[in-house]
């Protein structure tokens, strides 16, 4: 027994524990005193096949009794490891039950992208969807708190790989290979990406297999500091209804090496892509596409549906991004509408015809109005592509064409109008005021700014009787959801 102690003692020493005397420690200049009860240095009562003992540093030191059935070192040293295992086991379950009711509290989960952080694109990718939806509504909410009452968020039943149109960088390693991915948040510096969450998945396994195409046809990628290279990016649309995949490559010369075996090697990967579109991009700039467009394979766009219409979309067309929830904000804006089929309806802002040529199935007349020259020979085309022969496209401002409305005496009954982010300027909401429709559909892409146009029109005349948040973002930030208002005249 006495030995017993003096070993017990002597490897209390070496552990820097003591045995009833005060040691000492020195580090650096300071000088710390530990006790015999400092229960950081010493763990007892620990627990292990039914007997207890207690850990001395980093050896375990049994009692006598439990000492003497350990009779090799090779079961002395599992008996110590399993006493580590059980104490790891032990830590990893309570942290697990923290993070459950954690998660619980939260509403948030383990990150689903190793790319989030950098990428910045979804913030909210750590959120339980219908956290977020309470999240998106509660801002809708606050924003539009003293004007009205919104409707409760419109949510997707899939809220995952939801994007029709995809744009993918790229980037050669020092040992060859092709990568791509997106710009981190801020920069130009890319972040690689093999699954986005959100995007196509057809376009996902095209960008991939890509990367291996231009390897084995050794296409040159762009470097922006040297100025050296081809391919810029690439961008892929695809047709929710359709199935139809153009896959556009962007690039600073028209002269694209074998581009007639590149295309018949794409296809063969991926026979679903319908078109090929090689894009002329040599400005020194961020935006993604030039200006000339040179078809390479098939017709050059491809062609969807949405709300019962067909719309071609091309390159440079603007097509809402998430096709399952546009049809849903559009027969929103169309209840809202609530067109009888008498109504003369101007759809400003109306792009490539989206809006307009669906409410022309439902109004009397329909008339477009857009800036942008390209977009409204789209529109014109999805009007014939269509059959509609009650719409017709000006090209023009539409604040402007509002006021020269109301001068000539031609009243429009319903106004549906689709701003950018920022919102309608002072010119267009005074000359809609002027126009004076009995009814204003607005959809917006930003509650902050439709707040401040609906006060600015029911400073006008108008008053807001409803509207309706709609989640067309899923897993990006709060601000990112699509609203629509509806305002009659006093």
């Amino acid at each position: 027994m006495k030995k017993d102690r003096k070993f017990l003692a002597d490897n209390g020493k070496r552990a820097g524990l003591k045995t009833g005397r005060r040691t000492e420690s020195k580090t650096g200049n300071k000088t710390q005193s530990r006790t015999e009860n400092r229960t950081e240095t010493r763990t007892e009562s620990r627990t292990e096949g039914g007997r207890s003992h207690f850990s001395m540093g980093k050896k375990n030191v049994p009692p006598e009794k439990y000492r003497k059935t350990l009779k090799t070192a090779s079961d002395r040293k599992e008996a110590g490891k399993s006493e580590k295992t059980g104490k790891s086991e032990a830590v990893k379950k309570s942290k697990a039950i923290k993070n459950t009711e954690k998660r619980e509290k939260t509403g948030k989960t383990a990150s689903r992208c190793p790319a989030m952080k950098k990428c910045g694109g979804c913030s909210l990718l750590n959120m339980e969807y219908k956290e977020q939806l309470k999240l998106k509504e509660a801002f809708v909410r606050q924003e539009l708190k003293g004007i009205v009452q919104p409707e409760p968020i419109i949510g997707m039943e899939q809220p995952w790989h939801y994007r029709n149109k995809v744009h993918a960088s790229f980037a050669r390693k020092r040992d060859g290979s092709v990568v791509s991915g997106i710009y981190e948040e801020g920069t130009h510096r890319l972040v690689p990406v093999e699954d986005c969450l959100i995007q196509d998945q057809r376009a996902n396994r095209i960008v991939r297999d890509l990367c291996g195409l231009f390897e084995s046809f050794r296409i040159k990628i762009y470097n922006e500091d040297s100025g050296y290279g081809l391919v810029r990016h690439v961008l892929i649309r695809t047709g929710h209804v359709s199935g139809e995949v153009m896959v556009v490559l962007v690039c600073v010369s028209p002269v694209f090496p074998s581009k007639k075996n590149f295309v018949e090697a794409l296809r063969k990967l991926h026979p679903e892509v319908t078109t090929v579109v090689l894009n002329v991009n040599d400005r020194s700039t961020s935006m993604v596409l030039g200006k000339r467009d040179i078809v390479l394979y098939g017709k050059g766009y491809i062609e969807d549906q949405l709300c019962g219409c067909t719309f071609a979309v091309s390159p440079q067309s603007f097509y809402q991004v998430n096709p399952v929830q546009t049809e849903i904000l559009y027969r929103k804006a169309m209840e809202f509408a609530d067109l009888k089929g008498t109504e003369r309806v101007m759809d400003a802002y109306c792009g490539t015809g989206t809006i307009g040529l669906i409410a022309a199935e439902h109004a009397k007349e329909v008339t477009g109005v857009e800036v942008n020259p390209d977009a409204v020979k789209n529109a014109v085309s999805n009007a014939r592509r269509n059959g509609r022969k009650n719409v017709r496209f000006v090209r023009g401002d539409a604040g402007e064409f509002m006021q020269r409305l109301a001068a000539e005496g031609e009243p429009m009954d319903v106004v549906f109008m689709d701003p950018p982010r920022a919102g309608s300027d002072q010119a267009f909401l005074s000359s809609l005021a002027v126009l004076a429709p009995k009814r204003v559909v607005y959809i917006s892409c930003n509650p902050v700014t439709l707040a401040r146009d609906l006060r600015e029109l029911a400073k006008r005349g108008y008053r807001v009787r409803r509207a309706a948040p709609v989640d067309m973002f899923p897993w990006t930030a709060k601000e990112h959801v699509e609203t629509v208002a509806l305002l009659e005249r006093k």
